[in-house]
C-alpha cells in the first residue's frame, strides 16, 4: 500500500503537459484509447448529459483568454501554477485561448482565475 500512496503522490505532481504524454504512452503499450472509452461510456448516458449539465458543475477548466498587457508577469504566473518550464509557459501563454489547468474543482479554479486577473490576464472558467 505505502507503494501506491507514492505513486499517486508522484502521478499528482505531473504538470498538464506530462500527465497528457503518460495518457500517451498507456494507450500505446496497452493498446487501448482513453478517448475511445469516455465516448462509449458517455454514449448510454447521453440522454442524461442535459440534465446533468443543469446541474452545478464541480469540474473546471482555466482557460487563458489572453495575457494582457502584462506578459511576462502572466507568463511567470503560469509556471508557478503549472509546473511548466519558461519555454512552455511562453508558448501557452502566446498560444492563448489555452486551457492552463483542466479537471479543477470549484474553489482551485477560482483561485488560478483571480491569480492570473491579478497580473493582468483575461481568464475563462470552463
Amino acid at each position: 500500500m505505502a507503494d501506491l500512496a507514492k505513486l499517486v503522490d508522484d502521478l499528482s505532481s505531473l504538470t498538464v503537459l506530462e500527465a497528457a504524454d503518460l495518457a500517451k504512452m498507456l494507450e500505446e503499450k496497452w493498446g487501448v484509447s482513453a478517448a475511445a472509452a469516455v465516448a462509449v461510456a458517455a454514449g448510454p448516458a447521453a440522454g442524461g448529459a442535459a440534465a446533468a449539465a443543469a446541474e452545478e458543475q464541480t469540474e473546471f477548466t482555466v482557460v487563458l483568454a489572453s495575457a494582457g498587457d502584462k506578459k511576462i508577469e502572466v507568463i511567470k504566473e503560469v509556471r508557478a501554477i503549472t509546473g511548466l518550464g519558461l519555454k512552455e509557459a511562453k508558448d501557452l501563454v502566446e498560444g492563448a485561448p489555452k486551457p492552463v489547468k483542466e479537471s479543477v474543482g470549484k474553489d482551485e479554479a477560482e483561485k488560478l482565475k483571480k491569480q492570473l486577473e491579478a497580473v493582468g490576464a483575461k481568464v475563462e472558467l470552463k
